[in-house]
């Protein structure tokens, strides 16, 4: 029997130098040849595995990545496709619901079977505190924000969830605010900011007030196109200007001369008076937008006013108009020589230094009663009778606050529109009085 021992004396794979051991026999001298072209072939199949081995794993590799990322496209494609609407409900039958986004939008909602439905209290915007509801639930009026996919047409959703904010709640908290704002209330015309003590002081009425800040306070600004308090965004003390409208609530001093503000909301906004001079209503579905022009009493400049569907257009009853242009300095031509001024009146004359004086101290008077009928009147704005553009009528007297996208500019976005106000402008031929903002009735300029 053979026995044979390959013996490598070298260190790697070659087999130069190796000898055969046989048994019985001396040891036979391998042809050199033959031992290197074994060694060739060794190394060409050790390359070829190694090579093959670091393909395979790479193959492996890249396909377990493929692998744990596919599960990933659907998700990342799900999330984008989801979105929210927010609005008010306008009707609803079965599942469907029809409302108008805070856009202006109207939107179908067409509510998935078995879709969440949750009643979110007033105020909060955790919905680890919202109770789950029904669809039956919802009514018109209230407030919904929707959160699923857009439907086929571009004003249809699929609803996944609904949280449901009830217009009931809604007005019982804005009724809370309103009387809060009514008892604890200031406002009125800006006259002077002081940044470094945070004080503002106001003309209302007729009287002058401080409006004291801190850091505490918060501050709010209304939007280019409303006054009403919900849509007012967070402002800021620097923002307040001169000239500006502003209301505060908080703490009032014994006297009502200062008041520490809790919350400010300010706006910028002009008062225009005069005769409107064209109409030109909107198309298609916006009949109930349009613009008119005026010549502006005060400043004898013609404008154009934008009434959007965020207007608001109120009729003064003639016996109101009557009243307001009595208490306004009505019969005295008490016009103003500007804006929140008392110009002179029309049946000014010289008579001496004493009459001067008491000519003067009358045109004040008069200056401040405007002030105190036009906050009075502004505060009375949310109750009178609502009116629409296709009311007004080329000729008809209008008292406007508007809001304007530059200063100087021509063109004007109205907010509150009030007509009727022919007495008014009777009375004061050089514009009519100043209307404000009105927080519940509150401030509205005219303080107390």
């Amino acid at each position: 029997m053979r026995a044979t021992l390959c013996l490598p004396t070298e260190r790697g794979f070659s087999t130069r130098g190796s000898v055969v051991l046989t048994g019985g026999r001396r040891p036979r001298k391998l042809d050199p040849i033959r031992i290197e072209m074994a060694a060739r072939y060794n190394s060409v199949l050790l390359r070829i595995a190694f090579r093959l081995g670091i393909f395979l794993f790479l193959a492996g590799t890249a396909g377990f990545a493929s692998e744990a990322q596919a599960p990933a496209a659907p998700a990342a494609a799900s999330a984008a496709a989801t979105a929210s609407e927010l609005g008010t409900v306008k009707a609803i039958a079965g599942s469907t619901i029809t409302m108008t986004t805070d856009a202006g939008q109207a939107v179908t909602v067409n509510v998935a079977n078995g879709a969440k439905v949750l009643q979110l209290a007033v105020g909060s915007t955790d919905l680890k505190t919202a109770t789950p509801g029904q669809l039956s639930d919802i009514a018109v009026g209230d407030r919904v924000l929707v959160t699923g996919r857009a439907g086929e047409g571009a004003a249809s959703f699929n609803a996944l969830r609904v949280v449901l904010m009830k217009s009931s709640a809604i007005a019982e908290m804005q009724a809370a605010q309103q009387a809060d704002w009514k008892a604890r209330g200031v406002g009125g015309i800006v006259s002077t900011v002081d940044a470094a003590s945070g004080a503002i002081t106001l003309t209302s009425g007729a009287k002058k007030l401080v409006v004291n800040t801190t850091g505490k306070t918060e501050f709010k600004r209304f939007s280019g196109d409303s006054v009403k308090y919900e849509d007012a965004k967070p402002g800021t003390l620097a923002q307040i200007q001169k000239n500006d409208q502003l209301q505060a609530r908080g703490t009032k001093s014994a006297d009502g001369a200062t008041i520490a503000a809790e919350e400010v909301v300010s706006g910028s906004f002009l008062n225009l008076s005069g005769l409107v001079t064209s109409i030109v209503p909107g198309s298609g579905i916006d009949v109930a937008t349009g613009t008119i022009t005026l010549k502006d009493l005060a400043t004898h400049k013609g404008m154009t006013v934008d009434v959007t569907a965020k207007s608001e257009i109120h009729n003064l009853p003639l016996q109101m108009a009557t009243m307001f242009a009595a208490r306004s300095g009505g019969g005295q031509g008490g016009g103003r020589g500007g804006r929140g001024g008392g110009g002179a009146g029309a049946n000014g004359g010289g008579g001496g230094a004493g009459q001067g004086a008491g000519q003067g101290a009358g045109q004040g008077d008069a200056a401040g009663a405007r002030r105190s009928a036009g906050a009075d009147l502004s505060q009375m704005m949310a109750r009178l009778p609502a009116s629409t553009l296709a009311d007004l009528k080329v000729g008809d007297a209008v008292m406007i606050v508007a809001s304007q996208a530059s200063a100087g500019s021509s063109t004007v976005t109205a907010i509150s529109l009030l007509s009727g106000v022919e007495p008014i402008l009777t009375a004061n031929p050089n514009g009519g009085m100043d209307l404000s903002m009105s927080i519940g009735g509150g401030g509205g300029g005219g303080g107390e």
